[in-house]
């Protein structure tokens, strides 16, 4: 069945169809956000309630952060250096690589300091972001089921381990459509030469249509990959392509009332606009130079990752300034099962200076308080040393979902407050265990949706992120 709002709105193209030979790109795509089907397409929802957030910047830390060495300071675990866990710890446990019957206690190597009026603790690798420690919310107790990267990332960033859900950027960018007409709702920024192992499934729209999807943005040249013309196609040649494409799409779109057709009249119109409006968001010349410096931008490195990823935060402070609603920036890898320590402090380098300067950029232009950002990986690291079959020495940890932290900030979150305990060893959570459905339930509540009622019907069943789980987690609204 057609909706009533799509149907009203194929019933004024057949007339305007009618009464001219063709519709400019254009005057379509003014048509198509009038009657919702750019921005947000029949069906899509609108807030249930007055949001605290409009928009949001979510690092993903992909690979696993390690917890004890970076946000939960475990004096007992160092006391236990070398020591077997208790089997009673162990029963029934599962883990990537380590071999539990001859595995012991790491203690970390970091030292810790508190910062900010609340005395939060953090390590000496966080000597930037440290000083933000007023504005966040640290998450000590969160925990899931997934111990291996591909399911454990896809169920952060869509509620599900399983390939074909839509990510929580797609649900809000649904929820909410843009507020730039000339970028997309949802973009992904990830930093050079580091992969991720889920590839698109990471911003995918799944069953939602394909314009609520992530679209991937490099920070250099070109932004999007086949954005511009070849140099023998002039606009007005494009134009009268994109004229003769949506007349096509629409005849299809009158005989059939697929949401997915207008989605593809949607994006080529989108494309069409981003000419003009991406390379202008990539010029950083505009920038001051204390505002580069501070980032972090012209950092020279052998790898250039440190560069890479300070433009990124860069980037994405300027995107949500322009209304683009939610930017992932992914930073691979994490997943440090040996040289933990080289690992974290190659990873804290690259990362820390640029994030916590985005945090007091947001700040300092009146974007932090509706703005919500959030920093978290897919799962944390075990207490544990890995001592995998054909390593010569145990100098990393292995995956652990049992209990990792996270962090959030700005759009309506409560900083300067610690939530959740873990044990002395940091094996388990001991005190406000927060699911991933309860973190994507707050994210849900922050922009204005109760999780349970944001839907989307698909093969019969009403879907929606947090499936049939979650709960919101009142201690971190402010």
């Amino acid at each position: 069945m057609i909706d009533p709002q799509l149907s009203e709105a194929l019933s004024r193209r057949r007339f305007l169809k009618s009464t001219a030979s063709g519709i400019g790109t254009v005057a379509l795509a003014s048509l198509l956000r009038d009657e919702g089907l750019l921005a947000a397409p029949a069906g899509s929802a609108r807030p249930h309630f007055a949001p605290k957030a409009k928009r949001c910047i979510y690092f993903f830390m992909e690979g696993g952060p390690s917890q004890m060495d970076l946000f939960d300071p475990k004096p007992k675990l160092n006391e236990l250096d070398g020591q077997p866990m208790p089997d009673s710890l162990l029963e029934g446990v599962k883990f990537a690589f380590t071999q539990k019957e001859s595995a012991r206690l790491m203690g970390s190597p970091r030292s810790f300091r508190k910062y900010g009026e609340c005395g939060m603790d953090m390590s000496d690798l966080l000597p930037h972001l440290s000083t933000c420690a007023d504005d966040i919310a640290l998450v000590r107790s969160m925990y899931c089921e997934q111990f291996n990267h591909l399911p454990g990332q896809l169920l952060m960033l869509t509620g599900s381990p399983l390939r074909g859900w839509p990510t929580l950027g797609s649900w809000l960018n649904y929820g909410l459509g843009s507020e730039s007409s000339d970028l997309p709702g949802y973009v992904v920024l990830t930093t050079l030469g580091r992969g991720l192992p889920g590839g698109a499934a990471s911003w995918s729209s799944g069953f939602l249509p394909s314009n609520y999807g992530g679209s991937l943005f490099r920070n250099a040249g070109s932004p999007v990959l086949n954005l511009e013309n070849p140099p023998t196609i002039t606009a007005a040649m494009q134009q009268r392509s994109l004229e003769a494409i949506t007349a096509l799409n629409r005849q299809r779109l009158d005989a059939t009332g697929h949401a997915e057709i207008a989605a593809r009249i949607a994006n080529y119109e989108l494309a069409f606009r981003m000419q003009s409006a991406a390379p202008e968001l990539l010029d950083l010349s505009g920038e001051s130079p204390s505002t580069l410096e501070a980032y972090g931008v012209n950092r020279q490195d052998k790898s250039g990752f440190e560069g890479s990823f300070a433009r990124n935060c860069l980037l994405a402070r300027r995107m949500v300034e322009r209304g683009v609603r939610f930017v992932t920036l992914f930073l691979s890898t994490w997943d440090q099962h040996s040289n933990l320590d080289s690992g974290l402090s190659t990873n804290t380098r690259i990362s820390d200076q640029p994030v916590a300067a985005l945090l007091k950029d947001l700040k300092e232009r009146g974007l932090l308080e509706d703005t919500l950002v959030v920093w978290g990986g897919e799962f944390g690291r075990t207490p544990l040393g890995e001592n995998r079959k054909g390593f010569a020495k145990v100098t990393g940890r292995d995956h652990h979902p049992y209990s990792f932290s996270l962090w959030m900030a700005g759009g309506g979150v409560k900083g300067g407050q610690i939530i959740g305990k873990t044990d002395e060893i940091g094996w388990g959570v001991t005190e406000d265990p927060i699911h991933v459905h309860d973190l994507h339930a707050t994210i849900l509540h922050l922009f204005g949706f109760d999780h349970e009622e944001l839907t989307y019907r698909f093969q019969g069943r009403d879907f929606r992120l947090t499936d049939v789980h979650g709960k919101v987690v009142k201690k971190l609204l402010a």
